[in-house]
């Protein structure tokens, strides 16, 4: 099972901010339905929560929380990265979409990232993507520079593979 990561970073790798996403970005909000439509995608209670309506349809949701009592509509509950990962096998793809934490923990784990590069810096986040070793991966694809239509904001997709 290949391991994905998959997120919307601004110019400092910033994520969100008082536990929602920095920007809503149509285009992008198309490409994570397109990329993980199918298949298991792994989140942090709090990346539950900020879901507007829940479990994501079509997809197997796997929440990852300390709290083992807890239980979601429509989600797979696990306490480690691990058995999370485990309630995915069988799956061609795991997609990890956050939050912060979460990405932290599976980034060694990681096949491929899957990111949109916001060319802003927004003020007052304060969930951050990790840092990745430069020469641990390969950027396999960069799009072109795109405006989302609501917000005004540049963006481009990249894809990058372990080396």
């Amino acid at each position: 099972m290949q391991i994905a990561l998959i997120a919307v970073v601004d110019q400092n790798l910033a994520i969100g901010r008082g536990g929602d996403q920095l920007a809503y970005i149509g285009g992008d909000l198309r490409r994570f339905k397109q990329l993980t439509t199918g298949q298991a995608i792994v989140m942090g209670r709090k990346t539950f929560a900020a879901l507007p309506k829940g479990a994501l349809p079509k997809r197997q949701n796997i929440v990852l929380t300390r709290d083992a009592g807890l239980q979601l509509p429509g989600c797979s509950m696990a306490t480690t990265p691990e058995a999370a990962l485990q309630s995915a096998s069988g799956q061609e793809q795991c997609f990890i979409i956050g939050g912060g934490e979460i990405y932290k923990a599976f980034l060694p784990l990681a096949h491929r990232l899957y990111l949109t590069h916001i060319h802003y810096r927004f003020e007052g986040a304060d969930t951050w993507f990790p840092q990745w070793l430069p020469g641990d991966w390969q950027s396999v694809e960069c799009g072109p520079t795109q405006v989302d239509e609501k917000t005004g904001l540049h963006y481009h997709y990249e894809t990058l593979e372990r080396r």
